[in-house]
């Protein structure tokens, strides 16, 4: 999230959430969409209390959410969540009207970010809007339901999605010019812009799912660069726990060449100081949806698996 301007704060990365906390029957919040490509929309889920959540896609620049809750309860908890990728452009929370903002509960304690590509943006992954292959190419996005945000909920943490479609470790595909150790540190990922601040969110764990867009490199290059980036986010995350994830949507020729990788990288890392270091690989392939991403209820599995790992690992 960008503070060049703390009142109208803009936000890119996909699964950045604002929570907000409100007495009465509704709440309007006004968000802005740049619109960044002239006339595609950002779209962003809607979670009132422990209500089921809902998708709403903006619609101009300027946006009035109109949403309702349950008469009932006098007491009531907000959460936007954006759910396409950074490279929609910006979102910008320009207010809220309610009856009256109330404090929120205190945040979960623990804490966790996850870097990676186009599956930990939760592309391709809903097909609710329109069926792969169809609509906008966007439509099929849905950060708030990829595996991230539900592992961080299964085990009461906050989390980051620090991730773009098409970066790679060495090599990003799909034209970008980009690769992971040049934007890690950026809060506008997308165009390598704006720095981020790392005191601003301490993760306890940190999980690295990079290797898709790579695809079979040279080993030696490949693991150099994965534990020359590990040395550098360690400096900005000293107390933190690394998870490095295979790519679930590999092949089985990619699968097994990047899981050699990880366990070079992991041993490469233990011998250079990184001690609080270690990897999963997932059970199976999960790659039903669109493109070969996983499907919704392809991510609600990995979460299952991700966050039982994490539980056991740290012991939550």
């Amino acid at each position: 999230m960008s503070n060049e301007q703390p009142q109208l704060p803009r936000f890119w990365a996909p699964g950045v959430y604002i929570e907000l906390s409100f007495r009465g029957d509704s709440c309007t919040v006004l968000l802005g969409d740049e619109m960044k490509w002239g006339t595609n929309h950002n779209g962003v889920e809607i979670q009132v209390d422990n209500e089921p959540s809902y998708k709403v896609w903006l619609t101009g620049k300027d946006n009035v959410l109109h949403i309702a809750a349950n008469k009932k309860q006098r007491r009531h908890k907000l959460t936007i969540t954006k759910n396409t990728e950074a490279d929609m452009g910006y979102l910008e929370l320009r207010g809220v009207r309610c009856n009256r903002l109330l404090p929120l509960p205190k945040a979960p304690s623990r804490r966790i970010e996850f870097f990676g590509n186009s599956i930990t943006c939760g592309t391709g992954m809903d097909t609710q809007d329109a069926p792969c292959n169809t609509g906008q190419w966007y439509n099929q996005h849905r950060a708030s339901k990829a595996y991230g945000p539900l592992t961080a909920q299964k085990l009461n943490a906050q989390w980051q999605l620090s991730s773009v479609s098409g970066i790679g470790l060495i090599h990003s595909c799909c034209n970008k010019t980009t690769v992971m150790p040049q934007v890690y540190n950026k809060i506008n990922m997308t165009d390598n812009a704006l720095p981020w601040s790392f005191s601003r969110y301490q993760p306890d764990v940190v999980t690295i799912c990079l290797g898709q867009n790579d695809g079979i490199q040279d080993s030696v290059a490949f693991t150099n660069a994965y534990v020359q980036l590990l040395q550098q986010m360690q400096q900005h995350y000293p107390k933190a726990t690394f998870i490095l994830l295979n790519s679930p949507m590999a092949h089985a020729e990619l699968n097994a060449v990047l899981q050699r990788y990880l366990l070079a990288v992991v041993q490469q890392s233990r011998q250079q100081g990184i001690s609080r270091i270690t990897h999963y690989f997932y059970s199976q392939r999960y790659a039903s949806g669109c493109d070969s991403h996983p499907t919704m209820a392809e991510h609600t599995q990995m979460a299952e698996e991700l966050s039982a790992f994490i539980a056991q690992k740290m012991d939550w």
